[in-house]
C-alpha cells in the first residue's frame, strides 16, 4: 500500500507576485533589453498564464518603466548605497569609480542607453528615466556634500560637480556596445579625473584611495 502527499501550491500575496514579476523583467532588461520585456516573455519566464502578467500591469509600457526603475535603483544602490558606515565620503567615491569601471558594468550601460533611446517614444518610460536620473544626482551630490562637511572635499556648488562627473561617466557608457581595447589610459580615468578636478582634489587621490570594506 502506497500513498502519497499532494504537495500545496503556496498562494503568494499580491505585493510578493508583482515584486516577482517586476525583478524577473528587470532581469530580462538587463540581459536581453527592454524590447523583450513584453507581458508573455515574462508569462514564460514565470510558467504563469499572460493573463496573470496582465492583471498587475495592464500594459506592458508600464511593466518596461518598472523593470527599468527596479533595475536602475539597484545598480545605484550597489555602486552609491544611501547609508555608508564602512567609510570615508573618498574611500565611497573611490569605490564607486572602481565599481563603476569594465565590463561588469556594462550592463547597466547598456540599459541606459536602451532606456533613453526607447524614452522617446514611451512616455511612461520617459518619466521614469528622469526620476532615476535625478536620484543618481542627488545620492551623489549627498556625498559630496558629506564630504564637503568633512574636509575632504573642496567646491562651492555640490550639485554641479555631482553632475559633471555623472556626465562623463554617462558619456563613457555609451560605448558599452564598441571595443574599448585601444581606449588610452586618459580617457578611461577622465572620471575620477574630472571628480578629482571638481572637488579640489590632487591627480590620483581617488586611484590611490582604499576602499571601504562593504560587508556582503
Amino acid at each position: 500500500m502506497s500513498s502519497s502527499v499532494e504537495r500545496k501550491r503556496v498562494r503568494k500575496t499580491p505585493e510578493a507576485r508583482r515584486a516577482e514579476i517586476v525583478e524577473t523583467a528587470a532581469g530580462v532588461a538587463l540581459t536581453e533589453g527592454l524590447e523583450c520585456v513584453t507581458l508573455r516573455r515574462i508569462a514564460e519566464e514565470l510558467a504563469v498564464r499572460p493573463g496573470l502578467i496582465s492583471h498587475y500591469f495592464p500594459s506592458a509600457e508600464e511593466l518596461v518603466a518598472e523593470a527599468f526603475a527596479v533595475a536602475s535603483t539597484g545598480e545605484l544602490d550597489s555602486l552609491l548605497p544611501a547609508e555608508r558606515p564602512y567609510g570615508t565620503p573618498a574611500q565611497y567615491l573611490a569605490r564607486y569609480f572602481a565599481l563603476s569601471a569594465g565590463e561588469a558594468y556594462d550592463d547597466i550601460s547598456r540599459l541606459w542607453i536602451n532606456a533613453r533611446h526607447l524614452s522617446r517614444y514611451r512616455p511612461v518610460l520617459r518619466d521614469r528615466v528622469a526620476e532615476q536620473e535625478r536620484a543618481s544626482d542627488d545620492r551623489l551630490e549627498g556625498l559630496v556634500r558629506e564630504g564637503v562637511e568633512r574636509g575632504e572635499f573642496r567646491t562651492d556648488d555640490p550639485r554641479t560637480a555631482a553632475i559633471q562627473i555623472l556626465v562623463v561617466l554617462d558619456g563613457l557608457g555609451a560605448h558599452a556596445n564598441t571595443d574599448r581595447t585601444d581606449r588610452p589610459e586618459a580617457v578611461t580615468r577622465m572620471a575620477v579625473t574630472t571628480a578629482e578636478r571638481a572637488l579640489g582634489l590632487a591627480a590620483g587621490t581617488l586611484t590611490g584611495t582604499p576602499l571601504p570594506v562593504v560587508p556582503d
